[in-house]
């Protein structure tokens, strides 16, 4: 939820992110009219409050036909006030659901919509397998070979866009997310098994329950969603609670699996283990005060490119543009790999800086130094993912089919050095 203090003071900050991500600059003040009117409501309630106080005093005084009078009026003002209370129960009730249509501010991304993200940097040269003199095969054909992926079964027990990782593909999945465990708890982060299934109150708290609610798997029965990533349990985390940040940011590593309806991905990468229904990721995620927020973002950048070092992939890193921001995002850094056989980058990172506007609406807040409460910023970002097969395979394939193994993974695959075709 966006700052209510910022859409009164500086609507046109708001206006103006709204027209940078393609949205409707006009709910801004439809949202501050409910405001005036919450706030009139709330005014003339509390007014009309006052006289009734007032006037309960005089009735304990008055006698006779003045008494009577007064009950009169003071009927009258019952009424009057019950109906000044629901107007502003009304008008509060309006501006709430106003505020959560409105996505957070953005803080510096480009304008525009998916295509137009800016290249920040591109780290490592993609291989010339021409020169090499063999055609790159995919990473499903890939790990087939080596008795990694088996999709034809994934559809059979669950349907489209469902597979199992088999022998060296299970244990190449493990390596990725322990490398990237061990990777977080080097630098400070919890580790963190956490749940797959939340209250509707926790989704619609970090944000996930606007847009793209058609891509999130909900339980009808139980009323409780399947999340996408860690991010939406450890946001919940502390909902409710005031934080000490006075030693540094809090930061956790969630381990998940993560269901995704991919509702509006229709024909887009049905091949292989790119776009699925369910995976396991390590996210970052993190809480720590407002002004710190930015650089906070830039370490989630660094640690991210840490474990593509790890992987040795050539990859590239944008700015993600305002229309293509998630709904809590205020900036997104995307870290992209570069995939031989489509010859283009592929999303296997992204790391987000929500500011204060989860928070808000989970009331996570800090003890300030001064003794008083404000919201905390958080942020979030992938570590390792079930994707980031697919550009291993790739990248790191040989004309014999085989996959050479990055070196920074080795020691979680007992050192081996090379996945040998199976098949």
């Amino acid at each position: 939820m966006i700052d209510l203090r910022l859409l009164r003071d500086n609507p046109d900050v708001v206006r103006a992110s709204q027209t940078a991500r393609g949205d409707d600059p006009a709910l801004v003040d439809v949202a501050l009219d409910a405001d005036a009117r919450r706030r009139s409501s709330l005014a003339d309630f509390e007014s009309l409050r006052a006289e009734q106080k007032a006037l309960g005093k005089q009735v304990a005084k008055a006698q006779g036909e003045e008494k009577q009078q007064l009950l009169v009026r003071t009927k009258q003002l019952a009424e009057e006030v019950k109906a000044r209370q629901a107007d502003a129960h009304a008008a509060e009730k309006e501006l709430d659901e106003l505020l959560y249509q409105i996505p957070n501010v953005v803080e510096g991304a480009p304008p525009g919509g998916e295509d137009d993200y800016v290249v920040l940097k591109t780290v490592g040269e993609p291989r010339d397998f021409e020169s090499e003199g063999f055609a790159p095969r995919d990473h499903l054909e890939l790990g087939e070979n080596l008795g990694a992926i088996d999709t034809a079964r994934g559809a059979k027990v669950s349907g489209a866009r469902f597979y199992f990782l088999t022998g060296i593909g299970a244990r190449l999945e493990l390596a990725l997310l322990n490398a990237a465990i061990d990777q977080a708890v080097a630098e400070g982060f919890t580790p963190m098994i956490t749940p797959t299934l939340v209250k509707p109150e926790t989704m619609r708290g970090t944000g996930f329950l606007g847009k793209h609610a058609e891509e999130v798997y909900h339980l009808e029965r139980d009323d409780l969603y399947l999340v996408g990533t860690s991010e939406v349990a450890l946001a919940g985390y502390h909902a409710d609670e005031i934080l000490d940040l006075s030693g540094g940011p809090l930061r956790y590593a969630g381990w998940s699996a993560c269901y995704r309806r991919e509702a509006g991905a229709a024909g887009r990468d049905t091949r292989g283990i790119i776009r699925v229904h369910q995976f396991h990721k390590v996210e970052m995620f993190g809480y720590c005060r407002p002004e710190d927020a930015e650089a906070e973002h830039q370490r989630y950048l660094a640690w991210e490119e840490a474990m593509l070092a790890k992987a040795d992939l050539p990859y590239r890193v944008i700015d993600t543009a305002a229309g293509d921001l998630g709904t809590s995002a205020a900036r997104k850094f995307d870290c992209e790999a570069w995939l031989p056989t489509q010859q283009r980058y592929l999303e296997l990172t992204s790391t987000s800086n929500c500011t204060t506007f989860q928070a808000r609406r989970l009331n996570v807040r800090e003890r300030t130094a001064e003794g008083t409460t404000r919201t905390v910023a958080t942020l979030n970002g992938t570590l390792a993912t079930t994707r980031w097969i697919v550009a291993i395979l790739e990248n790191h394939q040989q004309a014999d089919g085989s996959v050479r193994v990055p070196e920074g993974l080795r020691p979680y695959l007992g050192g081996l050095e090379v996945l040998e075709p199976v098949a």
